[in-house]
């Protein structure tokens, strides 16, 4: 039989700026930033130490830094000091956010983190590359600040800047993690075609190039960089690259990218799955073999004869097939766990006694979405793995690098103000009572109510994951 197409992913940026709380608790933190020096302009690059060693696994053996202004607002939290010293990413989410110049909302820019780190003893620190043109082509909680078209200016005032920090030797201590442009390329496979939920949005990314373009632009400058740099590009997750008509297409497009760029394939470090989602690092009952009366689980309702059920079996596949693709035998695979821990008296402790099939499928599963295409504020989630180098083979490390807590977007349209200077952040998906659409199977969204927009601190969802954190904490 025919398999489907899956429905697209979700997203959501970095926070803009500081509560009160959080701003005081930053100066008399861990790590003290002055104002000054987050503002300060980039100073010149300088030449590269040929001594810096580029290693296998960077996350190996490394000191991962820890944002403080994500420490801060988990510190604000009632029990939020047990996770707040755990490393998550730094979302560069617009140009503004490379220098965070007076006024724009951003209180850190990207030398200042790097500073942080240094100043931390860090040796690794993580950032997501996330400002391509037409960004998030088939969601509207995050879209971009750059038109379709506007691949010189991505080029030069985003990817460039963010090279010349990055290239800096003062930083040739730190292993810099990027994780290149998320939801990019995974939309051109299965959001710009005649797939049910295609939007003309992603057409036009697919027909202008400038996912491409910008990917191997970036690829090509961010590699150049320097030795101590690493670069990772978002590959999906198991519920959107997992069927067989879109995993091979993806993996392919991924490889044709990377040999587009400035030193091919040896640019890409490796790939990361499900991040900022909310997918099940591991599925100890919903095996894709099990079967139920002699039919497979890959007929049900929530597996929609997809050929995976987890993250981590679509991960270490998805690595198999990208070496033979071309790709280094070197590369590995991140896991993004933020979000996908799904404990609290809700998770199955067994499988289910049903010989219903689809009722079967729904009481054994530890995912509890409604949907596996839901991705906005899902209710329910908790924290997954803490973060961890080396945990099965193939992967390189379970990351935080959507860091727990900040807002996937708004539950409601929020006009434009104040509290939301671009007018935008609001997505049918974060709305509670949506009913769905083609994307995910018009299911509901499985949104928790009263969400603010993407990025923004959202306390309620940051109770819920420490409540039903697995391992709990």
């Amino acid at each position: 039989m025919n398999s489907k197409h899956p429905p697209v992913a979700r997203r959501s940026p970095t926070r803009r700026g500081l509560t009160a709380a959080a701003a005081v608790a930053i100066g008399i933190g861990m790590v003290a930033v002055s104002v000054t020096q987050a503002n300060a302009a980039t100073t010149p690059a300088a030449v590269q130490p040929a001594a810096v060693t580029h290693v296998d696994n960077p996350y190996s053996g490394a000191k991962a830094y820890v944002n403080p202004l994500w420490t801060a607002e988990a510190n604000a939290e009632t029990g939020g000091s047990r996770i707040s010293s755990q490393p998550t990413g730094v979302w560069l989410d617009s140009i503004n956010a490379i220098t965070a110049p007076s006024g724009s909302g951003y209180t850190m820019g990207l030398a200042a983190h790097l500073d942080a780190a240094l100043a931390q003893g860090a040796t690794l620190a993580q950032f997501v590359i996330y400002d391509l043109p037409g960004r998030d082509c088939a969601a509207l909680a995050s879209n971009g600040e750059l038109g379709p078209t506007e691949i010189s200016k991505y080029e030069t005032s985003y990817i460039d800047p963010i090279t010349a920090i990055e290239s800096n030797s003062k930083y040739a201590s730190i292993r810099i993690v990027n994780i290149i442009e998320i939801d990019s390329l995974p939309n051109l496979v299965t959001n710009a075609g005649s797939q049910a939920g295609a939007t003309a949005a992603c057409a036009t990314m697919l027909a202008n190039g400038n996912y491409v373009t910008g990917i191997q632009y970036a690829l090509s400058k961010l590699h150049a960089a320097g030795s101590n740099n690493y670069e990772y590009i978002d590959a999906g997750h198991h519920a959107w690259l997992g069927w067989d008509s879109n995993f091979v297409p993806s993996a392919t497009l991924f490889a044709s990218t990377a040999k587009g760029a400035v030193g091919g394939v040896n640019t890409v470090d490796g790939f990361i799955t499900d991040t900022a989602n909310y997918s099940a690092l591991t599925e100890p009952y919903v095996t894709i073999g099990a079967t139920v009366n002699g039919t497979s689980v890959r007929q049900s309702k929530w597996v929609d004869w997809n050929m995976y059920t987890d993250e981590l079996t679509f991960a270490q596949a998805f690595r198999t097939e990208l070496v033979s693709l071309g790709f280094n035998s070197t590369i590995g695979m991140l896991i993004d766990t933020s979000r996908n821990g799904w404990g609290g008296s809700a998770r199955p402790t067994k499988a289910s006694t049903s010989t219903d099939l689809n009722t079967w499928v729904d009481a054994s599963r530890i995912d509890r979405r409604p949907h596996a295409g839901d991705w906005c504020n899902q209710s329910g989630a908790g924290l997954g793995e803490r973060p961890k180098a080396s945990p099965a083979s193939g992967i390189d490390a379970y990351v935080w690098m959507k860091p727990p807590g900040e807002s996937d977007g708004s539950s409601s349209l929020i006009p434009t103000g104040p509290s939301n200077p671009t007018g935008k952040g609001f997505d049918q998906m974060c709305d509670p009572t949506y009913t769905g659409n083609a994307r995910n199977g018009n299911s509901m969204s499985g949104a928790l109510a009263n969400s603010p927009v993407s990025g923004a601190w959202f306390s309620a969802q940051f109770k819920q994951l420490m409540a039903n954190a697995y391992p709990a904490l």
